[in-house]
C-alpha cells in the first residue's frame, strides 16, 4: 500500500499526511553504519557558545574573550551557538510561521516553485535530488537565492517582507562572527569578507520540513554532511532532530528555537587549511512533530577563487592542503554527487 501512495505524491508532507500510510515505502529505507551510531546529549558533550554581544561590545577586554571562544569553538567543533545576538526573537518567530505557511500552501501553489534547474533563483522539492538519490530522504525543502539579488515566493502573504528582513539580519550577524573568526586565525578582520568578495557573495536561504514519519527507525531526514558555503546560520521551530558529529559521536542539539545555530562550511574550511573544518551533521526524524529547520547560508561571491589563505601558509610546516577552485566550479562538482560525507570537499584535497 505504501508504494502505491508514494506514487500518487509530490512531497513527504503529502505522503506523511495520507491516512492510508502505515509503513514507510521502501524508497525511503535509510541505512547507516552501525559504527556512527552512538549518540549521545549535550550534557555529556557541551557545545561551545559563544557570546555575540562580547564581540561587538567595542571593549577589547570582551572582544578578545569572544574570538578566543570563537578560535576554540571552530578548531574543536566546527559548529557553536550564538547567544545574546542581535536577530530580534520576534522575527524569528514570524520567519518560521511563515515558512509553516508555505508548505502548507498547496502542491499545486507549490509546484510554481518546483525548478528544474539547479541555479533557478527559487526550488521547492523533496528528499536532496530526487531524480538522482538512491535512497529518499524524509524531507522536503524549499531554497530561495537571497543576494546579491533579493527573490522570495509572493505567497503566502508577507513571506517577502519578513524573509528580507530576516535575510538582512542574518547576513550582518553572519559577517560580523566571520570578522571575529578572521581575527582569531590571525589575519586583519576583513581578510575572510574580502576574500570571498561578500559584498558580492551568495547568500541562500534553505527551508526544510520534516513531518512525522511512521517509521522514524528506518528513516533519515538528511544523511551527515557537511555544508558548503563559509558560514550556515541555522534556526529550529523546536522539535529536536539535529545531530553533529564531534569526536566520533552524534551530539543530540537541543531545539531551543531562540538560538543561532552556526556551522562552520567547507569555504572556510579550505581558507583556513583546515585548521577550521567544516561539521559534519544529520537530521534524524520523529513519529510524533514535524520539525522545521531554516539555514542562512553564507557564501562566496560565484567567480572567487577560494583558496588556503597564504599567510597561513608555510612550505615546509604548513603547506597548502587544498588546490583553489572558484565557487561555481565547486557548486557544479556539488550537483553531480551524492550528498553524504564531504564527498565534494575530498575532491580538492592535495
Amino acid at each position: 500500500m505504501a508504494s502505491t501512495v508514494r506514487n500518487r505524491i509530490t512531497s513527504v508532507k503529502s505522503l506523511a499526511e495520507s491516512p492510508e500510510l502505515t509503513s514507510i515505502p521502501p524508497s525511503y529505507t535509510f541505512t547507516t553504519n552501525p559504527d556512527d551510531e552512538e549518540v549521545v546529549d549535550p550534557d555529556d558533550d557541551p557545545i561551545p557558545i559563544v557570546d555575540y554581544f562580547l564581540l561587538v561590545s567595542g571593549i577589547p577586554d570582551q572582544r578578545s574573550k569572544a574570538i578566543h571562544e570563537l578560535r576554540k569553538a571552530c578548531e574543536e567543533w566546527g559548529f557553536f551557538i550564538v547567544d545574546h545576538h542581535t536577530v530580534p526573537n520576534s522575527l524569528m518567530e514570524k520567519m518560521v510561521h511563515q515558512v509553516f505557511a508555505f508548505f502548507n500552501l498547496t502542491e499545486e501553489e507549490k509546484q510554481e516553485y518546483a525548478g528544474k534547474n539547479p541555479t533557478d533563483p527559487i526550488k521547492t522539492g523533496t528528499s536532496y535530488n530526487a531524480s538522482m538519490d538512491k535512497v529518499l530522504f524524509w524531507r522536503d525543502f524549499l531554497k530561495i537565492f537571497v543576494h546579491p539579488e533579493f527573490h522570495s515566493p509572493q505567497k503566502p502573504p508577507g513571506f517577502s517582507e519578513t524573509l528580507a528582513e530576516y535575510c538582512t539580519r542574518t547576513r550582518k550577524v553572519g559577517r560580523e562572527l566571520l570578522e571575529g573568526i578572521s581575527e582569531s586565525l590571525g589575519l586583519e578582520g576583513n581578510y575572510i569578507d574580502k576574500a570571498m568578495n561578500l559584498d558580492s557573495g551568495l547568500q541562500l536561504i534553505a527551508a526544510n520540513l520534516y513531518p512525522p514519519c511512521p517509521e522514524p527507525e528506518l528513516a533519515m531526514g538528511i544523511p551527515p554532511h557537511s555544508d558548503h558555503g563559509v558560514l550556515n546560520l541555522v534556526i529550529q521551530n523546536g522539535v529536536s532532530g539535529l545531530q553533529v558529529l564531534h569526536n566520533g559521536k552524534w551530539v543530540k542539539v537541543n531545539a531551543n528555537p531562540n538560538c543561532l545555530l552556526v556551522f562552520v562550511g567547507d569555504h572556510l574550511e579550505i581558507l583556513s587549511n583546515g585548521k577550521y573544518k567544516s561539521v559534519l551533521h544529520r537530521a534524524v526524524v520523529s513519529n510524533e512533530a514535524t520539525r522545521m529547520s531554516l539555514a542562512s547560508l553564507i557564501a562566496p561571491c560565484l567567480d572567487t577563487v577560494v583558496e588556503p589563505a597564504e599567510k597561513l601558509l608555510d612550505k615546509q610546516r604548513n603547506p597548502a592542503a587544498y588546490i583553489g577552485m572558484s565557487f561555481r566550479d565547486f557548486l557544479e562538482l556539488t550537483r553531480s554527487n551524492n550528498l553524504y560525507g564531504k564527498s565534494v570537499l575530498d575532491k580538492l584535497r592535495i
